[in-house]
């Protein structure tokens, strides 16, 4: 594959959940040498952290051939997982934590992971709901997303969900 770059992308990202877990919306607003352009999506059980995740990933998704990415998000969590190198620590041991305990979400670190190794990607923490005019632009989207179309289903989650439901259950009867 070829290392070259056909310009740099600019990406702003965020996630949003209505209860944790709950409904949940992401945005992501790309910017390159076309102009641009947003996506957005709904899911009506989720958590904060995987919409961060997801908006990253589909804006990764969305970008046709290797790029230069500066790709901006208010979440610590995939900033420093991927900055810090904490993904590829946690996929090399079988995705658990120096814990030993599992690492949370490994499906879409996995997945952004892949994504990443795509293009060149600088990850850039920005400080939520303050200066980033479109940081503030992607929280609203996201939550307008989590609120009015939460149609999607998160179906890792969803049944991860429903299997630590049914085990409490069974416990408590």
């Amino acid at each position: 594959m070829s290392r070259e770059h056909k310009g740099l992308v600019t990406i702003h990202t965020d996630g949003a959940c209505l209860g944790n877990p709950g409904p949940g919306g992401f945005a992501a607003i790309i910017e390159d040498c076309s102009g641009q352009r947003t996506i957005a999506r709904g899911y009506h059980l989720t958590t904060n952290n995987r919409m961060e995740l997801m908006a990253a990933i589909e804006a990764l998704r969305s970008l046709p051939a290797r790029q230069k990415v500066r790709l901006f998000s208010d979440s610590q969590y995939l900033v420093n997982g991927m900055k810090e190198g904490w993904a590829r620590t946690w996929q090399r041991n079988g995705w658990r934590r120096s814990s030993r305990e599992p690492a949370l979400n490994a499906d879409l670190w996995s997945e952004l992971l892949g994504l990443a190794d795509q293009h060149d990607v600088e990850w850039i923490w920005v400080r939520g709901h303050a200066d980033d005019e479109l940081n503030v632009q992607c929280d609203r989207l996201a939550v307008e997303y989590a609120t009015n179309h939460a149609t999607e289903s998160d179906e890792v989650f969803e049944k991860l969900h429903q299997a630590k439901s049914s085990m409490k259950r069974s416990i408590g009867s």
